[in-house]
């Protein structure tokens, strides 16, 4: 969220003081991620330790802060783990958000800072670690699990169907519906092929591991010690390993190293694996989709959202760019 939501600074330092005991100090917003749903904000306490805060719109998954804490129980120190409140919760409630607190790690995400060799390793490294772990069943309960579903498909199909003859009055609604009247025939194309090897993988899926499911730039955090972390965790799955594995070699960050030599550090790291070329390809053609699916549930079905509309135009237009996440996934598809 870029912009700071319509909630007091007061309310949330009183939320923070009832349900963490935590007295705060100052409360800074920031203006970080693409999500419309979450905001993020640096508190400072009394005694001058920081926290990361954020608020997340809606209901919070349990895996999603389980399982961190968990994984950090466990010795994993790239996994920063949420705090508990007083009662022993791991998010408190100020409506209409969930509130979840974090120590705070100074740092730069991946795409503001260049993994070094010893970084990629590191994180192919980290990444096995969590693929391998054995999480107990009671906290992965109610965990998705993948069905290669055409939601996100038919979602823009009818979107794409509708710009033909709908007009809008906001500006960056305009300027989306022209870009991808522009682009239609690319953009079908993607979901053509993703229908496709959705089939494919449906009839003959690979094994399901426990996945991050967004585990990109953003979500991997460079501390000021040059030490990895991993966040987010919002969006894990049951679902075959090439869901994580598919954004190594597509664009994690803005890298000095070219897809295959991300790829053979990441390797060295994570270890010999057999890579499904098909489950490779649908996910990285999936992923595209989804994005344009909620960037156009996002523009066109709602005027609110101020700059996050703008940045939300951007990064859509970005994934038709040359050398971009379309041409990556055309590259990665050898079915």
């Amino acid at each position: 969220m870029l912009e700071k939501p319509q909630i007091k600074d007061s309310e949330i330092a009183r939320c923070l003081e009832d349900q963490f005991d935590l007295r705060v100090r100052d409360i800074s917003f920031l203006p970080l991620g693409a999500d419309p749903d979450t905001a993020v904000y640096r508190v400072v306490a009394e005694d001058e330790a920081p926290y990361f805060l954020k608020l997340r719109r809606g209901d919070v998954d349990t895996a999603a802060v389980a399982i961190p804490r968990f994984l950090s129980q466990q010795g994993m120190a790239q996994v920063i783990a949420p705090l508990a409140t007083v009662s022993g919760q791991l998010w408190a409630s100020l409506p209409p958000f969930k509130v979840i607190l974090y120590p705070f790690v100074e740092g730069r995400h991946g795409y503001e800072a260049k993994l070094s060799e010893q970084q990629w390793v590191h994180f192919g490294a980290t990444l096995k670690r969590f693929h391998t772990a054995r999480v107990p069943p009671e906290i992965t309960e109610g965990i998705p699990r993948e069905t290669f579903s055409p939601k996100w498909r038919e979602i823009v199909r009818s979107h794409l169907a509708r710009l033909e003859e709908k007009a809008f009055n906001d500006p960056v609604a305009t300027e989306m519906a022209a870009f991808l009247r522009a682009r239609r025939e690319e953009t079908l194309m993607l979901i053509r092929r993703a229908d496709r090897l959705a089939q494919a993988l449906q009839a003959n899926p690979p094994p399901f591991i426990l996945c991050h499911g967004d585990i990109h730039g953003w979500n991997l955090l460079l501390d000021d010690a040059g030490r990895l972390h991993i966040v987010d965790w919002d969006t894990l799955i049951f679902a075959p390993k090439e869901r994580d594995l598919m954004f190594i070699g597509a664009g994690l960050g803005d890298s000095d190293y070219t897809p295959r030599e991300e790829e053979s550090l990441f390797y060295r790291g994570y270890g010999r694996t057999d890579v499904n070329p098909a489950a490779l390809a649908y996910y990285r053609y999936e992923r595209i989709v989804e994005d344009i699916a909620v960037y156009c549930e996002q523009i066109f079905l709602s005027d609110e959202g101020g700059q996050d509309r703008r940045q939300s135009l951007a990064y859509l237009k970005s994934n038709y760019l040359p050398d971009s996440t379309i041409e990556t996934a055309v590259q990665s598809d050898k079915t």
